[in-house]
């Protein structure tokens, strides 16, 4: 009897963390549609069983002492890993470093519950439920708190940052690591020193998130910078496509008069042969020349915001290197949309990136962009030939991608950042071998 009261303590001290782990993962990842995540809760109770189970065969094992808990602990991380990998269609890295940052938080919180259970007199049959209570309501408080200050934005920031993820990941196993072992020591606090102890506890919990929030800012206002960079490099080269349209321009007015002058003879003398030729080909002159330069900068100057006119000059670029024909429309001016703008040029740079990608495994590639404003409500919309399959379930996993594992990072990014805005509603189909992805944001102020 005292071998299985043992193991089921130990079974809901576990159990306990683990539900307080999850409860800080939905604010580290910055969850906005918890249902979907917390229906695949169940899976997470394999962890705290197995844990207790190889805690039961490492405690037949002498002279493990504070190696026993550190096993325990990694191997709960890494199995948490594993369902963070499932649950959210993180790759295994990204999966690590959230469960890390989730654990920092949760092992904070784990050391106000054992200030509770021993506070207790050991007597009371109830400490133990006091303690998990106490565990879990300090873990709802504080995950609501790190919502409040948007920890998870910035978090999910740092990892969608240029660094390689498996460096971060590593970092935070060693801020996690930090804090296991804080809480260790809390057996060899004397009494007078465990509230200094707990408020030192709490000063490290903080200071690791505002280590991981100002990188994330640094990160940001690089990124910021770069991007500003290039919309000016961008917003030069346009202003030259301009001036070297006016300069074509006063061309083709000095060649118009010497043009109408041939036509004049050619009329009067009669020759409407020869006339119809020529008319036809000053049409097609045009149409090549100057005809095509003012059909393609009359939606540039419909796109009214520069970030998103210099991303689009960018691409337009690439697709002309790359042969790539290119239709772009946008009927109406775009002058705001409802959405952080870098945000909104992510998403159209990997809608666009991909739908070129996908355009150039067919024998003519070709892509076509059409923006629509109107009453608030800004609609992007791409479209592309393909030959591929297409594979709904698997699409906008992180990592799959038609061309093999490893490289389809960027729909399952795209969708990581419509998930922070609600307004903002993403449409795909595909018909006929053309394949039509949308982005439509609504203002609702």
């Amino acid at each position: 009897m005292p071998l299985l009261q043992n193991l089921l303590t130990t079974f809901l001290d576990t159990l306990t963390g683990h539900l307080a782990l999850a409860i800080y993962l939905l604010a580290v990842t910055d969850e906005r549609v918890m249902a979907r995540r917390l229906k695949k809760l169940p899976l997470l109770l394999l962890s705290p069983f197995l844990a207790t189970l190889l805690s039961a065969a490492l405690g037949a094992v002498p002279k493990l002492m504070m190696f026993h808990y550190f096993i325990i602990s990694f191997a709960v991380l890494f199995m948490c890993s594993l369902w963070v990998r499932h649950t959210w269609g993180f790759g295994f890295w990204r999966a690590f470093a959230a469960t890390c940052m989730a654990a920092v938080f949760q092992v904070a919180a784990a050391t106000v519950s054992w200030m509770a259970y021993w506070a207790i007199s050991p007597d009371n049959a109830s400490r133990f439920a006091v303690a998990a209570g106490l565990h879990l309501g300090c873990s709802i408080m504080g995950s609501l708190l790190l919502y409040k200050l948007r920890f998870g934005a910035w978090f999910r920031l740092l990892l969608d940052s240029q660094t390689p993820v498996w460096r971060t990941a590593l970092l935070l196993f060693g801020l996690e690591a930090a804090m296991e072992v804080f809480l260790q020591l809390l057996n060899g606090v004397q009494a007078q020193f465990l509230a200094f102890y707990y408020l030192l506890v709490a000063v490290m919990a903080v200071l690791m998130a505002a280590v991981v929030i100002y990188r994330a800012r640094q990160l940001d206002a690089a990124r910021i910078i770069q991007a500003q960079q290039d919309t000016i490099a961008r917003q030069q080269l346009y202003e030259q496509d301009l001036e070297d349209l006016r300069r074509e321009m006063r061309a083709f007015c000095h060649d118009y008069k010497n043009l109408l002058a041939g036509l004049s003879q050619q009329a009067v003398t009669g020759d409407l042969e020869d006339l119809h030729h020529t008319l036809s080909q000053l049409d097609n002159g045009f149409d090549l020349g100057l005809g095509a330069k003012l059909q393609s900068l009359t939606p540039m100057g419909n796109l009214q915001i520069p970030q998103v006119r210099s991303l689009l000059l960018s691409k337009l670029t690439v697709m002309e290197k790359k042969a790539v024909e290119c239709r772009l429309e946008a009927l109406y001016p775009v002058d705001n949309v409802a959405m952080d703008i870098w945000d909104y040029v992510r998403c159209l740079g990997i809608l666009t990136d991909n739908a070129v990608e996908a355009a150039l495994d067919t024998q003519r590639p070709w892509v076509e962009i059409l923006f629509l404003s109107h009453d608030g409500q800004v609609s992007f919309r791409v479209s592309n030939p393909y030959k591929t399959v297409i594979e709904p379930g698997n699409m906008w996993n992180h990592g799959w991608s038609t061309k093999g594992p490893g490289r389809g990072l960027g729909l399952a990014s795209y969708q990581r950042i419509l998930e922070r805005y609600p307004n903002a509603s993403s449409c795909t189909s595909w018909d006929k071998g053309v394949f039509i992805q949308e982005l439509t944001v609504e203002d609702r102020r």
